[in-house]
């Protein structure tokens, strides 16, 4: 998978007094992206967990470029830059619909043992799309 995009539209609940968004909320919009591309991939969360194995942030580096608004309709482009044995760093964009650059943020998302909460090997299917 070379590039995955996701669409979200801004409510209410991501603004501030002035209809702005929320500096946090930004995160939540790459989160939500990284989910549906994995539901994209066919690749489910509730079992991972169920195996002892989660995606965890190890380091996320942020960056806010124009601010978004309440009702703006948003594209988050996700795409996998590297993947390494026990971990995967992405490079999202988040675009209003006048394709200007909200925000972009550098992700490296590490696999974990739960029950050890120790690094450990990536899904093979997963591997096996970013190759």
């Amino acid at each position: 998978m070379k590039q995955f995009i996701w669409n979200a539209r801004v409510y209410y609940e991501d603004t501030d007094a002035g209809g702005v968004v929320y500096h946090a909320r930004y995160l939540a919009f790459f989160e939500r992206a990284r989910t549906e591309m994995l539901r994209q991939l066919d690749i489910s969360q509730q079992k991972l967990l169920q195996e002892g194995i989660a995606f965890v942030v190890k380091k996320m580096d942020i960056s806010y470029h124009f601010p978004a608004r309440l009702d703006d309709m948003l594209t988050i482009k996700t795409n996998a830059e590297q993947v390494r044995k026990a971990s995967i760093i992405f490079k999202q964009t988040i675009l209003n619909q006048n394709n200007q650059v909200i925000s972009t943020a550098d992700v490296l998302i590490a696999c974990v043992n739960i029950t050890k909460m120790k690094p450990c090997g990536l899904p093979k299917l997963l591997v096996l799309e970013f190759i």
